[in-house]
């Protein structure tokens, strides 16, 4: 499996788990010259911007997945996409998910609100 269609099917797979846990998708991978947000999605007032990284094996710990420089591009693109589509008066959390194959079996660890503005 490449890293693209690794990095794809664990999007899927957290798109998947946020839907059953009642959120809808507002978008997948946004872009804009600030950055890029893999997920988006809105739960009541809560617009969740996801991260999420998919390893075949962990390498180091969850706290240190998504470096300061990242969170500081995941915050402008959220600003963005927030302004673009009118959503300032909503709760905007950003969060973290790891997809962790083993074998076959991917092992999710999801962290809402990993950092904040």
């Amino acid at each position: 499996m490449n890293n693209k269609h690794l990095g794809d099917t664990g999007e899927e797979i957290v798109a998947k788990l946020l839907k059953e846990n009642g959120f809808k998708i507002l978008a997948q991978n946004f872009t804009c010259r600030c950055g890029e947000i893999d997920l988006i999605a809105q739960k009541n007032e809560v617009v969740a911007f996801v991260e999420v990284k998919t390893r075949i094996n962990e390498y180091f710990p969850t706290s240190m997945v998504v470096t300061k420089t990242k969170q500081l591009k995941m915050i402008k693109t959220a600003k963005n996409f927030a302004l673009k589509f009118s959503l300032f008066e909503h709760v905007l959390r950003f969060d973290v998910a790891t997809v962790t194959f083993k074998g076959n079996n991917p092992e999710v660890t999801y962290i809402p609100n990993a950092f904040s503005l």
